[in-house]
């Protein structure tokens, strides 16, 4: 077959699965723009990806779900972008989220909410909601998120994919709208694990335009054919278990069962500080979340309310452009950032996150790998939480402590409930060791210990 019809072939299947979508993850797509005719070399060769609208492409609008920047179209490419299509990939659309990567059910959105492909009376899990639902429906081979506090773990989870949150730093974050500088990260989606890590091998890297990013080189000796279990492994007590789902708990103790037959040796751990690991997390983002949407003013760039005062501009462009959940963030991060109160709550809170991530160092001493729950929980209904934002911070239990202490997951998709809804586990490694998290996820996928969709 001619590799151009080839391709041709599977655009109009994944037009055609967009079209028919109830899942409500893709907000626009992109298909009149492609190339039939362009060559397209490179490890991603004719791959197809769909990007989270907070992850600017030039040309295309970016509103990151939002009112306020609902007629903003980006003036250039994220750096991800620039890499992906380098090597070959092939941007398709954009897909639904929390408004400003603020939530964590995909809810939070003026395109409306995302529905779990397995149940559509349930979330898709959040703020990459739609990244997730996507891949789960076949609307492309990959997908691009951001993760704050595990918004492509969770979604991941919610709809049975692997999800990769990498080390921070690993992946250049130019072109990633902001929520909270110093713990956002890009992650990758994809039913097909070679296609994460083909993914991260090319959108990581040192980056000029990101003071952030890290120059330290992948493991090039690494492959997953050659994947290796890990010689320790750390596991939670059953104390930190006890309130979680019950089938969740069932799937995390067959896998400590499976490692166990392999002869890995299993050392139990308790989360450094994790019952502050929440507080903390919400103290920092949403007083740096607050710095950063200080800029959507309805001056420079986005909607605008008019007004001849500019005092009165500035609050009626930000009442109308964001959501109550957005306002309640930036709220929040303005008060404990404000005269009399940053020492109170800021300032411990960077404290209390400079003792998790020393608490992870000391953890990973001993282990090579921890294997933690994504979720406390399975999908939980639409509209369940929207009324009680503590219930909806908390579903984030699992992976706030990984964003706080800057260190690289994945979600590995390990079978289903009982009413058959996609139950997810997580791989951590120690910072900059993402080769550790690929190796065992390919074994549990070669070992097949799980069923599968």
């Amino acid at each position: 077959m001619n590799p151009s019809n080839s391709l041709e072939q599977k655009l109009l299947i994944e037009k055609e699965n967009i079209s028919n979508s109830k899942t409500n993850s893709v907000i626009r797509s992109r298909f009149e723009k492609i190339d039939l005719n362009k060559k397209r070399n490179g490890i991603l060769e004719n791959k197809t990806f769909l990007i989270k609208d907070n992850i600017a492409i030039k040309g295309e609008p970016l509103t990151c779900s939002s009112n306020i920047l609902k007629s903003y179209k980006s003036p250039f490419n994220a750096t991800v972008i620039e890499k992906i299509q380098k090597e070959g990939g092939i941007i398709t659309g954009q897909t639904n989220c929390d408004e400003f990567a603020m939530g964590s059910s995909s809810e939070f959105s003026i395109y409306g909410s995302v529905k779990n492909p397995f149940n559509s009376d349930l979330v898709a899990g959040g703020s990459s909601g739609g990244s997730a639902a996507a891949i789960a429906e076949n609307l492309a081979d990959i997908s691009l998120g951001s993760d704050t506090g595990g918004s492509v773990r969770q979604p991941s989870a919610f709809c049975g994919i692997y999800g990769l949150k990498p080390t921070y730093g690993r992946i250049s974050r130019y072109g990633l709208v902001a929520h909270a500088s110093s713990f956002d990260t890009i992650g990758i989606m994809s039913k097909d694990l070679t296609d994460v890590y083909k993914t991260f091998s090319v959108i990581s890297g040192i980056d000029k335009k990101d003071a952030t990013s890290c120059n330290i080189p992948l493991n090039d000796k690494f492959s997953l054919k050659a994947s290796k279990l890990p010689k320790s492994i750390g596991v939670v007590s059953k104390n930190i278990l006890k309130d979680i789902n019950p089938e969740i708990k069932d799937r995390y103790y067959l896998l400590i069962d499976f490692l166990k037959s392999k002869k890995v040796e299993i050392i139990e751990i308790d989360l450094p500080f994790f019952e502050y690991c929440i507080p903390a997390y919400y103290v920092l983002t949403m007083a740096e979340a607050s710095s950063n949407l200080s800029r959507f003013d309805g001056v420079r760039y986005g909607n605008r309310s008019d007004s001849n005062d500019l005092s009165e501009l500035y609050v009626k462009t930000r009442s109308k452009g964001f959501s109550d959940e957005v306002k309640r963030r930036i709220m929040t991060g303005t008060y404990v950032l404000s005269s009399g109160y940053y020492d109170a709550y800021f300032s411990k809170a960077l404290k209390v996150r400079r003792l998790i991530r020393n608490g992870y160092s000391d953890i990973f001493k001993n282990c090579e790998n921890l294997l933690i729950p994504t979720t406390p929980d399975l999908p939980f209904k639409l509209e369940n939480n929207l009324k009680d934002p503590l219930k909806m911070y908390l579903s984030d239990l699992f992976t706030v402590p990984i964003n706080l202490a800057g260190i690289p997951s994945i979600n590995v998709p390990v079978g289903y409930s009982s009413n058959n809804l996609p139950i997810g586990l997580q791989i951590v490694s120690n910072s900059f060791k993402e080769e550790t998290l690929f190796s065992l996820a390919h074994i549990l996928n070669e070992e097949e210990i799980f069923e599968k969709a």
